[in-house]
């Protein structure tokens, strides 16, 4: 063996015996130590707020909202405005919330669902308002996209969303009472056609399934959506001890879970020409769940017009927390700190 070797042979040989009697730093020798990350559930709630004269509110932040769920009281992270009044203030809080606030900047989505008749105490009323109905779109703005609907023996589509607000008065003003829906123009932007064909339509016989039908076909859309529903109700009469009233049909909870998911709220204008009706409790019903709101239009057309044309101006887009709850439907309470006006939102979450 040379003598490189041999001192190669040694240096190995006292390399093994220090690694052998060498202390072991503890910390070192620990293995490595797994993180836990706690995943913290958050909830998305989209709140219409009015005024005292039903204008909207702008200008209000996170710390202006008093959210409840399940009755405790959860912290509001972010609030941004979605609308026209008022300029987006910048990207919400999480970059999870990426796909959630709209179609572009500040893209709205509305939809028109105008439930016709020819009977006499609903067509007077459901005339007066569609051709005043121009004064709904005053509040959209170019980036915003309207689609069209109407129900009467079924289903039927008329625009698919569209910037054309044109378009959209002359339907609603002029054809969708006495005409038939002409061809589809596909408009290469946001679309519900995929979720919703006009052979659908002519299968959907009433007007809770109309609803679950247009839920399912926005909620692959981002952002929250409105629906003006233009007509007299829905429901089961009922009688019973001599009175007459009324139950939800039975396809209605489809139709609500399924507006839910969709994040669209229902404003409805009650067209019927009577102080109180039984199928109203439709109406009613379905606005205040999914977050917007019921108004009658008798002897009041134009008022009631200008209510639903300022919810229309904007909505808040909420990321609360969700506190630790039993899983099952629980409420949801949205109010302003101090009272100050008034707030429209979905009343129920899902855990």
């Amino acid at each position: 063996m040379t003598a490189d070797a041999l001192h190669i042979a040694g240096v190995w040989r006292l390399a093994l015996c220090v690694a052998l009697v060498w202390p072991v730093d503890p910390v070192s020798a620990q293995p490595p130590q797994r993180s836990e990350q706690v995943d913290v559930a958050r909830l998305i709630v989209d709140a219409r707020v009015v005024d005292d004269d039903g204008r909207a509110m702008t200008g209000l932040d996170a710390g202006d909202f008093d959210v409840r769920v399940g009755g405790r009281s959860v912290r509001v992270e972010s609030a941004q405005w979605i609308g026209g009044a008022e300029p987006a203030l910048g990207p919400l809080a999480s970059t999870s919330l990426g796909g959630v606030v709209g179609t572009g900047p500040r893209g709205r989505l509305v939809v028109f669902v105008v439930q016709k008749s020819l009977q006499r105490d609903r067509l007077a009323g459901l005339l007066r308002i569609l051709q005043d109905s121009g004064r709904l779109l005053e509040a959209l703005t170019p980036d915003d996209r309207v689609a069209v609907l109407s129900f009467d023996s079924h289903l039927k589509i008329w625009l698919d969303f569209t910037d054309d607000l044109d378009r959209v008065r002359t339907v609603l003003t002029d054809e969708i009472m006495f005409s038939e829906p002409g061809p589809l123009e596909g408009g290469g932007g946001v679309s519900m056609m995929a979720g919703l064909s006009r052979d659908a339509g002519r299968s959907t016989y009433a007007m809770e399934d109309a609803l679950a039908r247009l839920g399912h076909a926005l909620e692959p859309l981002p952002g929250a959506k409105s629906v003006v529903l233009i007509g007299y109700g829905f429901g089961e009469m009922t009688v019973a001890l001599g009175m007459v009233g009324s139950r939800a049909n039975p396809g209605y909870d489809k139709a609500r879970d399924a507006l839910h998911s969709a994040r669209a709220a229902v404003f409805s204008l009650d067209v019927t020409d009577v102080d109180y009706h039984t199928f109203e409790h439709g109406l009613e019903t379905v606005s205040t769940e999914t977050g917007g709101f019921f108004v009658r239009t008798r002897n009041r057309a134009r008022r009631a017009i200008a209510q639903v044309a300022d919810a229309l101006v904007g909505h808040y887009v909420l990321f609360t927390q969700v506190p630790e709850i039993e899983p099952g439907t629980h409420a949801i309470e949205v109010d302003l700190v101090g009272g100050q006006g008034t707030v429209f939102a979905r009343t129920t979450y899902v855990n």
